[in-house]
């Protein structure tokens, strides 16, 4: 009864909160701001009408190796838009979107079309004084201090419509975000953030240009967040976040995100979640109610040369997956004609961005200016512990004043029916060109 009684709870405390957020903020009277020295009083002075447009268009071309059969040709332009317009002293309304316009060749087939639009956000901000903001509309909140899995993302769940690079930036940028009602406040050590996510629609809309707010706004949620920072001579310059998620018919989840700075070179990082809820294959094949308190863990290190190349190694930790048995016994079932459980489990897991085993082991090296001037290098691998399947990703990217120009490759290994073996793809590459506005 606790998470229901939490629950109805939560709008109260929403209401109180915005209610003394929003009287204070009418009742501040200026002169007492005036010793604030917050990050966003410089914003707001600025005009009151002022846009900012970001926008570019890319192109690419690229080949992929299915598992059988010969390769596909992949082509795609996609028209990335963000924009922001500060129309009234304190009020902004910000808008990002991208299209993806996909064409797959297949040998001796038709060309196969598939047009995706993501509203990424769609809202308006009000900030009455420098230390309080309100955000209505869609927004997307990817909390979360770890780099290759986030326990703390709560809103990341059937988010992303159109995976254009596997590259974790990339697909906590490239989602959709959940229409909310949003207030924080700032003091100079720390804030607070409380939203509200109403249920909007109940089923997904695969609909090229559809909003789909069933996949974003299928249930009511609410979230809260605080972070403070620790005093000074008790331990480093550390501002730990803590958080507490709440959905219908769920019981509340906690969270929390630390980074400390160990040297000049190093940074450290925890980002934990936990609570009762049922397994994954349980949710997944919509089985018997299995609850029990289960934890997420994402934790790791990264480590910055003198040549600005930054190496992180995380480990990824999550309770509700299946353990090692567990998921030997779901692949053998394949072998037995059972594989729809396989299906399903592993279609829920890619939909809701979580780990399909307990661990897995994530690495990730970045170089800025590698060598030349402008030229990036990234790679990446993710390496699950349960059937040593792995994902491997490298890119390439030079930078020119209105042009990039990129070169992408992935391979997925192991067994058929492994974690990353089992993708459609067994290897792609693909060549871009962006274009920026």
């Amino acid at each position: 009864m606790l998470k229901f009684r939490l629950f109805a709870f939560f709008p109260t405390f929403f209401s109180t909160f915005l209610s003394a957020f929003f009287s204070t903020a009418l009742a501040q009277a200026p002169d007492d701001l005036d010793a604030l020295t917050l990050a966003d009083s410089a914003a707001d002075k600025a005009p009151a009408a002022v846009s900012d447009w970001h926008s570019f268009i890319e192109g690419a071309l690229g080949q992929s190796q299915p598992r059988q059969g010969k390769h596909n040709s992949n082509r795609r332009i996609s028209l990335d838009l963000q924009f922001e317009q500060r129309f009234a002293p304190g009020w902004r309304a910000v808008f990002s979107d991208r299209l993806d316009l996909n064409r797959q060749q297949q040998q001796a087939h038709e060309s196969l079309a598939n047009d995706v639009n993501t509203v990424r956000e769609a809202y308006l901000s009000w900030q009455p004084q420098p230390q309080q903001l309100a955000d209505l509309g869609r927004i997307n909140v990817p909390y979360g201090v770890a780099s290759g899995y986030n326990p703390t993302d709560f809103f990341r769940g059937n988010a992303v419509r159109s995976v254009v690079s596997v590259d974790p930036a990339s697909l906590k940028k490239n989602r959709m975000g959940s229409v909310m009602l949003r207030g924080q406040h700032l003091w100079d050590s720390g804030s607070v953030t409380a939203l509200y996510s109403p249920q909007l629609a109940q089923q997904p809309n695969s609909g090229s240009f559809n909003p789909d707010l069933g996949a974003t706004n299928s249930q009511d949620r609410w979230l809260i967040a605080l972070s403070q920072k620790l005093p000074d001579g008790i331990v480093g310059d550390i501002t730990p976040q803590w958080i507490i998620h709440g959905a219908a018919q769920a019981a509340p989840q906690i969270g929390m995100n630390l980074t400390t700075l160990l040297n000049d070179a190093t940074v450290a990082y925890l980002e934990y979640s936990g609570g009762r809820s049922r397994s994954m294959l349980s949710q997944a094949l919509h089985g018997k109610d299995d609850s029990a308190f289960r934890n997420r863990l994402a934790s790791g290190l990264t480590y910055t040369t003198a040549s600005k190349l930054s190496l992180t190694l995380e480990y990824e930790y999550n309770g509700s997956a299946l353990n090692d048995q567990g998921w030997s016994a779901l692949r053998n079932g394949i072998k037995h004609g059972a594989a729809l459980p396989y299906l399903q489990y592993r279609q829920w897991q890619q939909n809701q961005q979580e780990l399909a085993t307990r661990e897995e082991v994530f690495l990730y090296a970045s170089w800025p200016d590698a060598m030349l001037q402008h030229l990036d290098l990234s790679a990446m691998q993710k390496l699950n512990l349960a059937d040593h399947s792995r994902l491997s990703w490298l890119e390439a990217r030079y930078h020119l004043e209105h042009v990039d120009l990129a070169l992408q490759w992935q391979r997925n290994s192991g067994e058929l029916s492994s974690t990353y073996g089992a993708a459609l793809q067994k290897y792609s590459w693909q060549a871009l060109l962006r274009y920026y506005f």
